[in-house]
């Protein structure tokens, strides 16, 4: 279900990617530079959720992704890549002291750590991984999520000739737009679900996904100054830069409030298609990841 990004580009890009989330679904046909379009989804349609189905309007749900999905049926069926809700799966990072090479292995030691953590059973769920090597420990960025709400997402593009060969989480996407820069932080709000990920260069090192009492800046930056502090004390050093996303008109605001507060340089996402929102981040960061000038 996850992969690390820069590894797709071995092989050609499908020809589109969709993001879903609760407000609607964004879509991009892939070409010399990538066609987008956004259609909106009702309140109610979705409700996104690692614990029970998400697809409340199964009917208006399969109607919109027919709108943007559809092939003629003489036409061969086609590759994309689907995008889900941070809030419909869930993002670790787990460290070990070493990481067996077998496989089956790997899968298993993953297991074992996941299971007094994650509310679904392990052993029904779809995980996929990737191990980052550090000099003295192994970070492995785990991605994991119950197969029925894996499944219900991908059906209706299946039912429309689609065939979501990459499924990835909206974060992990985004991701390709945040420049490298030392310690930092990416904080995702999509609704009331603030997405935060730490990195230290290229490398994961904290995923934090929880719903917030509300959207205002004060819950999120309740959020963001312990992560701060965690970030001193357990990664060696202050974070560098905070990478804003998904506060629409309230960004510059955001940006000159937690600049403040956190003591932290703060700008928001950026991509050449367009300013990153809530329901379009994990799309533009993909783009970004198969065509540079996109």
């Amino acid at each position: 279900m996850f992969e690390g990004l820069k590894s797709i580009l071995k092989d050609p890009p499908p020809g589109m990617a969709f993001e879903v989330s609760e407000a609607g679904i964004a879509a991009a046909r892939i070409g010399a530079r990538a066609e987008l379009e956004f259609r909106a989804l009702n309140p109610g349609v979705l409700s996104v959720s690692p614990l029970k189905e998400n697809i409340v309007d199964e009917h208006e749900f399969y109607a919109t992704v027919k709108a943007l999905a559809s092939q003629p049926a003489a036409r061969k069926r086609k590759g994309a890549a689907l995008i889900l809700p941070d809030f419909s799966v869930r993002i670790t990072v787990l460290d070990f002291d070493s990481f067996p090479a077998d496989v089956k292995e790997q899968l298993a030691l993953i297991k074992f750590r996941l299971k007094r953590s994650v509310p679904f059973d392990v052993e029904s769920a779809a995980i996929s991984y990737y191990a980052q090597p550090g000099a003295k420990r192994v970070d492995v960025v785990v991605v994991i999520a119950p197969l029925e709400i894996v499944a219900r997402y991908e059906a209706p593009f299946r039912a429309a000739g689609v065939n979501p060969g990459l499924v990835t989480a909206s974060s992990i996407a985004a991701l390709e737009l945040a420049p490298e820069a030392g310690l930092s932080l990416v904080a995702k709000l999509t609704g009331r679900v603030l997405t935060v990920l730490v990195r230290d260069k290229s490398a994961l090192k904290l995923v934090r996904c929880l719903e917030l009492p509300s959207t205002s800046l004060d819950d999120i930056a309740a959020v963001l100054a312990p992560t701060m502090v965690y970030v001193e004390d357990n990664l060696g050093g202050r974070a560098e830069k905070l990478f804003l996303c998904g506060l629409g008109a309230r960004t510059g605001e955001a940006q000159q409030r937690l600049q403040e507060e956190l003591g932290v340089e703060v700008e928001p996402l950026r991509s050449p298609l367009g300013a990153p929102g809530e329901s379009n981040a994990g799309l533009l960061g993909y783009l970004r990841s198969v065509a540079k000038n996109n």
